[in-house]
């Protein structure tokens, strides 16, 4: 009974937390969407942008207006068209798309209607995995029918299908993007973590690792995720290898320093698989030689 007491009490302060750190945003539509990761949710970063044809007003094709929390005020001002057909590719750097149950990414889509856009996600930005389509009222997608369960993504392409090419504004209207099943993403450097083609983690990189120890006792999480990246440098086999023995060096860490918490670790190794450098330089060659660890709450 007193070991019952001890889970519910530590599963309060668990909840509360959360409930701080997740807030509720309107979706444009009458309605809320709640994000457990709050204002860490939103994508950060435009790769690319093709605007459809027919195009939108001047005013509407700043594809910067899609990032960041939403804004719009009900004014035609605050959001991005993509144009009849057109495409929009954003980036999450802070945090990372993560395949829960249930819904895993809301798009804030502006106006009357919700247009047609088919959904599309990517690791590295070059793959591109289709996870559904947004119409009819529904701003949610569950990449879940296509993806892994907690397989963690950085990249969100959405493909205007033009059901609407009318007006000023045609093709879909984009206030914000965020990942419902969002966990906040940290990227350690492999220099610090790992000699040359060895796995075993070198001091500093302990140091370094502790810091996420301390804040995950601190904020309770369901999941951690780690990722073991490198460069395309040797054999694509034994790079892949060299990976995933990385990011298990990593968990086995973790579980030894989180103790007497009980927290699912999955690691993963993609090898060079991912880039999120090109490998043509050094400089390049550095970014991409990196263990992700993403901390799903």
């Amino acid at each position: 009974m007193k070991h019952q007491f001890f889970i519910f009490i530590f599963l309060l302060i668990a909840t509360s937390i959360f409930a701080q750190q997740g807030k509720k945003y309107s979706d444009g539509h009458g309605g809320f969407i709640f994000l457990p990761l709050g204002d860490l949710s939103f994508a950060d970063e435009v790769v690319d942008f093709k605007r459809g044809d027919p195009e939108a007003i001047a005013d509407a094709c700043d594809s910067t207006l899609a990032l960041g929390l939403p804004d719009f005020a009900g004014v035609a001002a605050n959001f991005t068209s993509l144009g009849c057909g057109g495409s929009l590719t954003l980036r999450f750097t802070d945090n990372a798309l993560v395949n829960i149950e249930g819904p895993d990414l809301f798009v804030f889509e502006v106006g009357k209607f919700i247009e047609t856009m088919q959904v599309y996600v990517s690791k590295e930005g070059k793959q591109w995995i289709n996870v559904g389509v947004i119409s009819g009222g529904i701003s949610s997608v569950d990449i879940g029918d296509s993806v892994k369960q907690f397989e963690v993504f950085n990249y969100v392409k959405l493909v205007d299908l033009k059901s609407d090419c009318k007006g000023s504004w045609p093709g879909a209207d984009i206030d914000a993007v965020a990942a419902i099943g969002s966990g906040k993403q940290i990227s350690i450097d492999n220099t610090i973590m790992y000699s040359v083609n060895e796995h075993q983690l070198l001091a500093q990189a302990k140091k370094e690792l502790d810091k996420i120890v301390a804040e995950v006792k601190l904020n309770p999480v369901s999941k951690i995720v780690i990722e073991g990246h490198t460069d395309n440098i040797g054999n694509e086999l034994y790079n892949q290898q060299l990976s995933e023995k990385r990011a298990e060096s990593v968990k086995k860490y973790l579980q030894q320093q989180l103790l007497p918490l009980k927290v699912s670790i999955t690691p993963r190794g993609y090898g060079s698989s991912a880039p999120i450098a090109d490998n043509y330089t050094k400089q390049g060659q550095n970014k991409n030689r990196r263990v992700a660890i993403i901390l799903v709450p």
